[in-house]
């Protein structure tokens, strides 16, 4: 009984280390495949981190620093790109009001009878430039929240592999011990196995 235990255990261990390699495999697969696909994606954008005086301000200078004047290729430079440079920017041309907001202000503006006609255009061009800036900043955290998803498999990539060669590890011991028991038995006399 003991040995068919054993056989059991370690065969259901063997197959749920294989499931477990193909799962970090598919992990690393999946992995590398966002890795590239947010790399070549934010390459071909041909954009370039901001460098020298375009980073000064305090606002942006310690989340920008780092990348100044590199391709912008990771999630993590688009991300500071997004939240530490257009935000700020944004911010300042709009007094911290969002696109609804100044997209409100202009609709009012233009509705309103003998509006200042070049107070509703300049609204109308903020109103615009933060329709801009929003969809790029929105672009830009896509990729940075893609290229997060890709380093989280590959961690779980990691913890698959290294639960697959435990598992391997001890369902081997657990056939080499079912063995033991086996011989074990064989070897008892007779009298003694009642």
């Amino acid at each position: 009984m003991r040995k068919t235990l054993d056989r059991l255990i370690s065969w259901t261990g063997l197959i749920m280390a294989g499931v477990l390699l193909v799962a970090g495999g598919l992990l690393t697969w999946a992995s590398n495949f966002v890795a590239d696909n947010v790399r070549t994606q934010l390459a071909d954008q041909h954009i370039t981190m901001p460098a020298g005086a375009a980073i000064e301000d305090p606002l942006i200078k310690p989340y920008l620093q780092q990348f100044s004047g590199q391709p912008m290729e990771t999630g993590e430079q688009a991300r500071a790109y997004a939240d530490h440079y257009i935000l700020v920017h944004m911010n300042k041309s709009s007094n911290n009001q969002t696109y609804s907001e100044v997209s409100s202000a202009y609709n009012k503006l233009k509705a309103t009878p003998g509006a200042d006609q070049a107070q509703v255009t300049k609204l109308g061009e903020l109103r615009e430039s933060l329709f801009m800036g929003s969809t790029l900043r929105g672009l830009l955290l896509n990729a940075y929240a893609f290229g997060t998803m890709g380093t989280i498999a590959m961690y779980a990539a990691y913890g698959a592999f290294a639960a697959a060669l435990l598992l391997l590890a001890l369902a081997l011991f657990g056939l080499r011990h079912a063995k033991q028991v086996a011989t074990e038995t064989a070897s008892i006399p007779e009298v003694v196995r009642v």
